[in-house]
């Protein structure tokens, strides 16, 4: 072989190598257990120890137990999966007036942020311990394309915000419980299968759409239940003039209140604000405020979950994604 053949078939093959090893560099299952047997014994340092914008999602094992931390994901941290093991709670306490951070203290409190996108948890419980003292946030999402499937969410008050405008998020088959506002945000939220488990007389949502959004908070197939003594839980109230939330077929064992949903003092809800419903009996919201609307069968398809995401379907074991 010619000398110069020679040094561009080593070349070229030093180039493959590097390109073929690129993916490899880096680990992309990780194991976090309490007692030590795993990787690593908290949450916080097996997602510090992944790679910063992976080519390949990475998988953390949580094993069980209970983890006392609060847990970001940063935004150099996409691709992240988080899988429990048996009967895994993630928990902390932090509430409003603890963090005293002036008046944004609540966004201040979560025990678990998401600020990446293409995450996804199987099988965890994340709660807020805090107890009724306020504010205090379980889960706060703000990445894009974020999924959550078997997940218990825990708290009081805004237990749960959807953060992101813009950012698409999806939650089936998840236990959500709180008082007062406890699904709130921005984001495109879809729920599919869940259960919203109310413990006060309050309102279950306050979305703040932003103006222009197509969807806001979307609820199919969900089962709102309450603690034994309520007598009228509100679907939702504006958090922002352009909240949008829709009810599609859901099962209302929590005693609804019969006017539906609130209007946080806006002068003319029914201007900007979309809240609706759709169950098989319309005359179940004959009582509902006038600004609401009754959806039928023929509307269906604008808020199947194709047409909330868009161009992306959640996966239990999402595929990576490139070129981002």
């Amino acid at each position: 072989m010619p000398p110069m053949l020679g040094f561009r078939v080593a070349l070229l093959l030093l180039v493959f190598f590097v390109a073929s090893s690129s993916h490899a560099a880096y680990r992309t299952s990780l194991v976090v257990a309490a007692d030590g047997s795993g990787d690593f014994e908290r949450i916080q340092d097996a997602i510090d120890d992944c790679k910063s914008f992976p080519d390949l999602p990475i998988t953390i094992t949580i094993k069980q137990g209970r983890y006392a931390e609060k847990v970001t994901v940063h935004p150099w941290n996409p691709k992240i999966n988080l899988v429990g093991e048996g009967k895994v709670v993630i928990s902390n306490d932090s509430f409003f007036d603890q963090v005293d951070r002036g008046r944004n203290s609540t966004f201040f409190t979560a025990t678990l942020e998401v600020l990446a996108d293409d995450f996804t948890a199987r099988n965890l419980t994340i709660e807020n311990g805090a107890g009724p003292v306020g504010q205090a946030i379980a889960l706060r999402v703000e990445g894009d394309r974020c999924a959550f499937f078997d997940c218990r969410i825990l708290g009081n008050q805004d237990t749960l915000y959807v953060a992101g405008s813009g950012s698409r998020q999806y939650f089936e088959n998840c236990y959500i419980e709180g008082t007062t506002d406890y699904v709130f945000g921005a984001a495109t939220a879809f729920f599919q299968s869940c259960e919203l488990m109310s413990k006060a007389d309050s309102f279950i949502t306050a979305a703040s759409t932003p103006a222009g959004a197509e969807h806001g908070l979307v609820f199919k197939e969900c089962r709102l239940t309450a603690s034994h003594g309520l007598t009228e839980v509100v679907l939702g109230r504006p958090w922002r003039p352009h909240a949008k939330t829709v009810y599609l077929s859901c099962n209302y064992t929590a005693p609804i209140a019969s006017f539906g949903w609130g209007d946080w003092g806006l002068d003319d809800p029914g201007s900007t604000v979309f809240y609706a419903e759709y169950v098989d009996d319309p005359k179940a919201l004959k009582e509902r405020v006038q600004w609401s609307i009754r959806l039928d069968e023929k509307d269906l398809d604008r808020f199947a979950k194709e047409a909330v995401l868009g161009d992306w379907q959640p996966s239990r074991t999402p595929a990576a994604r490139t070129g981002d």
